[in-house]
């Protein structure tokens, strides 16, 4: 009879649940040391509300405009790396959060200001107010900072890098 050839993969090692934190802990360790950054950081895995589990990374270091990168690229690189080594070492995706030094936290707050914003000029012109060059993920922040806001209603238009916000008035 002739032999069937495994496949191994790193994923298929082992069949209890993966330690999510534990993995993240040490992947982290390794990128700071390849780039020779001192930082520190807490890897937590917390649910989110579809009970789903969420790795949570808060990261502190000397060199956090470097880790952050322009407009948050390169904080949102670390962030993808992380969550496509958790799909490698574990076969499934999991949701990543990574901040750094507090800036997301900032950078949400200000987007949500701008949500505001755009509302108060919508309501006031009457005109719908465009908002652009914002990622799925600012969309998303603008959307929820205005979801109670009865008078007003916002859209994503446009189609991939062109895709933009529209809020306006009902």
């Amino acid at each position: 009879m002739p032999s069937i050839p495994v496949v191994y993969s790193p994923h298929m090692a082992t069949t209890k649940k993966p330690n999510l934190v534990e993995f993240s802990e040490e992947t982290l360790k390794k990128l700071f040391e390849l780039l020779t950054i001192d930082a520190q950081f807490t890897v937590v895995e917390e649910k989110s509300t579809d009970s789903e589990p969420v790795i949570s990374v808060k990261i502190e270091s000397e060199e956090a405009g470097l880790l952050i990168g322009a407009h948050g690229a390169t904080l949102l690189a670390i962030q993808s790396f992380l969550g496509m080594a958790l799909k490698q070492h574990t076969g499934e995706w999991y949701r990543v959060s990574v901040d750094i030094s507090g800036w997301k936290e900032k950078h949400e707050d200000y987007l949500e200001s701008l949500a505001h914003q755009a509302a108060e000029r919508a309501r006031t012109t009457g005109e719908p107010q465009h908002l652009y060059n914002l990622n799925a993920a600012q969309r998303r922040v603008i959307h929820s900072a205005l979801t109670a806001e009865a008078d007003l209603v916002t859209e994503s238009e446009g189609e991939g890098d062109d895709r933009y916000l529209v809020v306006r008035t009902k």
